[in-house]
């Protein structure tokens, strides 16, 4: 399957890793979003969704209170989420990567080996042709309303995102 989602019958899953700074806010809403849209298509053999930060300083941590508080009200579960660090080494073993803003894909694109894998790194905005900005705005120095405002983004992002490479994905999902 190639970046975008275009599927070779007997391949391995399509990976996706959605990227933001620590990987307690952003990132885990969308990798919650984005599971929760996969398995609701009877897709998880065929996909794999991960997150990660740019930064090391949360290593091992849950994911935000608020982030857990703001899926959990619209059924999404993050509980068992632990913050981890982008792993340029690992660009290889991803078919897409998503940056939540520009300054995660500017350092992504820094990170990325060769062009192949620069190809990969996308903003998450960019998929919703409805978003006025091309940045998620990192809500963690704000209050629980900004953590509902930025998850609504994210989940219209994910959706758009989801129906691009829905029928790539469903085509390769046959037994």
């Amino acid at each position: 399957m190639n970046t975008l989602g275009e599927a070779d019958p007997g391949t391995t899953p399509f990976r996706v890793c959605f990227v933001c700074a620590g990987n307690i806010c952003r990132s885990p809403m969308a990798e919650s979003v984005f599971t929760d849209l996969v398995a609701a298509a009877g897709l998880e053999r065929v996909v794999e969704v991960s997150s990660a930060g740019t930064g090391d300083w949360h290593v091992g941590e849950y994911a935000d209170h608020r982030t857990v508080t703001a899926l959990r009200a619209h059924g999404h579960d993050a509980t068992a989420h632990r913050a981890k660090q982008f792993d340029p080494d690992r660009f290889d073993s991803y078919d897409l990567v998503v940056a939540l803003d520009r300054s995660h894909e500017r350092i992504l694109r820094a990170w990325a080996g060769n062009d192949a894998d620069r190809s990969k790194v996308h903003l998450l905005l960019s998929f919703d042709s409805t978003s006025g900005t091309r940045d998620v705005p990192d809500p963690y120095y704000s209050d629980a309303q900004m953590f509902e405002t930025v998850l609504g983004m994210i989940d219209h992002a994910c959706r758009s995102l989801f129906h691009q490479l829905e029928p790539a994905l469903t085509q390769g999902a046959t037994p």
